[in-house]
């Protein structure tokens, strides 16, 4: 399936292949991606049949595995959705959850873990994040020492030759697209770009034309996209932190109110310059990374199902053949060529 003409500006559909499954089966994730026509995938979590593992937990014999299993499947890794960022900033009691690392444990350990990783799996980004400020402190006051953090990771990932994805979320320093947006500015290194996730502000109770704001701030910045939306309003106050697991409203793209047409009409214009960057980096194009957690989500993943992610992909397509920006499904010649017909 094509919508592309030789002019118009093009995107990479993937995403995240453990939406798929409840059980996070890797057999399930490949043949549901494989039959929805999609040739890329985001890693996360993984059931090879011992449990589930997240892919940073994965050993060397069990990444063969996913490389040989993906291959068969006719699939490539766009990136690993790793959970890079997701500890405490400080090593406080603030009643959270979350752990503390130290950084410099954390720099030798996990970041040079995933990068790793991407290395083995063939792909040239991960995701990550900016890090949890002490429960219910201002996430402005501890821009600088993010800066700082992200700053040395974006130096392995640089020296590896790959690069950093910033992902906005809430309850993390960079929660929103301003607070992003700056610490972008200020670590202003090549290896890190920002990811935007517009669902992830409508679930803060920001406002339509709020979230266009945001994505205005991060696009100097972006990368890539996750693609979801989300139908409810907020389930805290605005800027406040929020009960991930409470988050029951995502939808597909063209419902709820993050007005994907708008931003995505808008990302057209820049998709020429943002796919020569990616291009220049070793990343085949600019991925738009479907999340949709159509039948839930929290604080690292979410479920969609074989159905639901159809529907969130049929959304998705459609919007984009709306808007004027080209992608590519799996036809008859994909299959011809990889038989060698």
């Amino acid at each position: 399936m094509k919508n592309s003409s030789v002019s118009s500006p093009q995107v990479i559909i993937t995403g995240f292949a453990d939406e798929c499954s409840n059980a996070k089966s890797l057999i399930e994730q490949f043949s549901i991606f494989a039959a929805l026509g999609l040739q890329y995938y985001s890693i996360r979590f993984v059931n090879l049949g011992d449990g589930v593992k997240n892919v940073m937990k994965l050993s060397s014999d069990e990444l063969r595995a996913v490389l040989e299993m993906q291959n068969d499947y006719g699939l490539n890794v766009s990136s690993i959705g790793s959970p890079i960022g997701k500890i405490k900033l400080l090593d406080v009691d603030d009643g959270l959850k979350d752990p503390y690392i130290p950084f410099d444990q954390y720099l030798d350990n996990e970041v040079k873990r995933v990068c790793d990783i991407a290395h083995f799996l063939e792909t040239k980004l991960i995701r990550g994040f900016s890090f949890y400020q002490p429960k219910d402190d201002d996430p402005k006051k501890y821009v600088s020492q993010v800066v700082d953090r992200l700053g040395k990771i974006a130096d392995v990932c640089h020296r590896a030759n790959l690069t950093f994805g910033l992902e906005v979320e809430a309850n993390l320093v960079g929660c929103n697209g301003w607070i992003l947006a700056e610490i972008y500015r200020q670590v202003n290194h090549p290896a890190l770009k920002l990811v935007f996730d517009a669902a992830n502000l409508v679930v803060q109770g920001y406002t339509t034309a709020e979230i266009y704001e945001q994505y205005e701030a991060m696009k100097p910045g972006l990368g890539w996209m996750h693609v979801k939306d989300y139908a409810k309003t907020s389930v805290a106050v605005k800027g406040g932190r929020q009960d991930e697991d409470k988050m029951k409203g995502f939808v597909p793209c063209d419902q709820g109110y993050s007005g994907h047409e708008a931003i995505l009409r808008d990302f057209a214009k820049i998709l020429p310059e943002l796919t020569a960057y990616s291009q220049n980096r070793g990343i085949p194009g600019v991925f738009l990374d479907l999340e949709p957690h159509v039948r839930g989500g929290g604080q690292f993943g979410g479920y969609s199902g074989a159905d639901g992610l159809g529907v969130a992909l049929r959304a998705l397509c459609n919007t984009l053949d709306y808007v004027g920006i080209g992608y590519h499904l799996r036809d008859f010649d994909d299959l011809r060529a990889a038989r060698g017909f």
